[in-house]
């Protein structure tokens, strides 16, 4: 007869004191559950954004094609690479920040900005093209004719020459930033997308090297890139 109260006096506070932590631990899941849902509504913005981000860039353009051949060239990759990474982020913070509103009221220097951009892309091409005929020199082309100053003032020019990228970075996401929960974490995780996109391009770029270790695949390279240059400069003065 013992032994049966002493069970019962044990397991009775024991089934009280699983109640309680029982409770205890659905509070704490709800608390935990609330964090979670506020935190995935404070970083939705972010991915929204970067996904946004990485599309619009992933497009073969002039500038990533530059970025391309300086990375198979392994010359200036880290400068060039930053440059263009911080070019985007600026427009992006301009375009969150409104400068897509100001743009529109300006069609005018849209159409300044196409057509100065329309002649360096063809100037652009020519020497591409010029680099492909010659062929034998197409692998130290970039070393021999572009210093450092003049391989980033390229990497700017077609950067901000490019009507295009004050459209889809500026006006475009900057729009659809400015319709999120927080447009600042959504131009965040769009530049986060740009730094991302770039430097994988730059420094990836190496891995094609074995291939491009032909000159007849640098100068398929080159070929390429005149044709794109002036697919975007025919582009550029076809949509004025």
């Amino acid at each position: 007869m013992r032994p049966i109260p002493k069970r019962e006096a044990i397991q009775a506070p024991s089934r009280r004191g699983g109640l309680f932590y029982g409770c205890v631990a659905l509070c704490f899941m709800a608390c935990v559950a609330d964090d979670l849902r506020k935190t995935y509504i404070m970083i939705e913005p972010f991915f929204l954004g970067f996904g946004l981000g990485f599309s619009l860039i992933l497009a073969i353009g002039a500038q990533n094609a530059f970025v391309l051949k300086a990375g198979l060239m392994r010359r200036f990759v880290l400068p060039i690479v930053l440059l263009c990474a911080a070019s985007d982020a600026l427009l992006i913070f301009l375009g969150v920040f409104g400068l897509g509103t100001l743009l529109e009221a300006l069609p005018n220097l849209m159409s300044w900005i196409r057509f100065a951009g329309a002649l360096f892309l063809f100037a652009y091409g020519i020497r591409s093209m010029i680099s492909a005929w010659r062929g034998n020199h197409a692998l130290d082309a970039m070393g021999d004719v572009m210093s450092l100053s003049a391989a980033l003032f390229t990497c700017l020019a077609l950067t901000f020459l490019n009507p295009h990228v004050y459209l889809d970075t500026v006006i475009l996401l900057g729009g659809i930033a400015n319709q999120s929960e927080s447009p600042l974490v959504f131009g965040l995780g769009a530049m986060l997308a740009s730094f991302t996109f770039f430097f994988g391009l730059g420094f990836g770029a190496r891995l094609l090297a074995p291939f491009f270790a032909n000159p007849r695949a640098w100068q398929i390279l080159d070929m390429g890139i005149a044709l794109v240059m002036w697919a975007i400069a025919y582009s550029l003065l076809a949509s004025h």
